[in-house]
């Protein structure tokens, strides 16, 4: 029926919405809509209209988006289950908008019109990551924000963090020779990390049960290369991930075996 369309309506809301104003609401013949938006999270709803009424709604959420060029600097000091964030802002805007929580599907926000350069929010649960952001707007009605609100900075937070409720997933041992291997594994999920990642330590523990010292890693890599192993001898290798607040369990690989000559095929 696309020959029939006469044009088509755009709602852009933003999320969370806690204006009691309805989202902008656009109606225009093109298929295609430029519109200036801040980091928050928005929610673009599009339907076509011709001379019978309006089509069903598809529904788009406007993906994360990770810039890193951010003007401001955002610091959040937990205080028990309550957090105060601070800012310096480039320039005295009217005002400035806070948006905290776990997801899009668990945001709030709360506009800031006084001349204050700090925020204390309340109610954060331990081991959850949460995003906090900052958005500075000269016109501080709700309805304008869309046009008006510039993303000041960024940051995540935990109020408590935990240690890795798993270690990593996935663990393969490739490439085996008489004195070598290749293990590699896939990271640690970001639910189950309960605290900001720092890293991964790695070791290996032959059949007489002598365990090599760990080596330390950074959280972004997902292979390594044992070295200095024994020819015939059947290994172990162990894996955990640790954050600030000490290391998670350990995944043991399945067991491999080196060969008296060249390589495993």
């Amino acid at each position: 029926q696309s020959e029939n369309v006469l044009g088509y309506f755009v709602n852009v809301e933003r999320i969370p919405n806690s204006c009691s104003h309805p989202p902008n609401h656009i109606s225009l013949q093109d298929r295609e809509i430029l519109v200036n938006i801040s980091m928050a999270y928005y929610r673009v709803n599009i339907s076509a209209y011709n001379e019978a009424g309006e089509s069903p709604r598809a529904i788009y959420v406007v993906p994360e988006l990770s810039v890193t060029d951010l003007p401001g600097q955002i610091h959040v000091k937990s205080q028990g289950t309550n957090a105060v964030i601070t800012w310096t802002p480039e320039y005295n805007p009217k005002c400035f908008v806070v948006d905290w929580g776990t997801g899009k599907e668990d945001m709030q926000m709360k506009i800031i019109t006084t001349a204050t350069r700090n925020f204390t929010l309340d109610n954060f649960q331990p081991y959850k990551l949460y995003k906090i952001m900052v958005h500075a707007s000269d016109v501080c009605q709700c309805e304008s924000f869309i046009r008006h609100e510039k993303t000041f900075g960024v940051t995540h937070f935990y109020s408590v963090e935990g240690v890795p409720r798993t270690g990593p997933a996935n663990v393969t041992i490739l490439n085996i020779t008489k004195h070598s291997a290749l293990v590699k594994w896939t990271k640690i999920a970001a639910e189950d990390r309960l605290g900001f990642l720092q890293g991964y330590r790695i070791s290996y523990t032959d059949s007489s049960r002598k365990r090599s010292p760990a080596v330390t890693l950074n959280s972004s890599i997902t292979s390594y290369h044992l070295t200095g192993l024994k020819e015939k001898t059947t290994y172990r290798v162990q894996i955990s991930g640790f954050t600030n607040a000490g290391e998670g369990p350990l995944t043991l690989s399945q067991p491999f075996r080196t060969p008296k000559y060249g390589t495993v095929e």
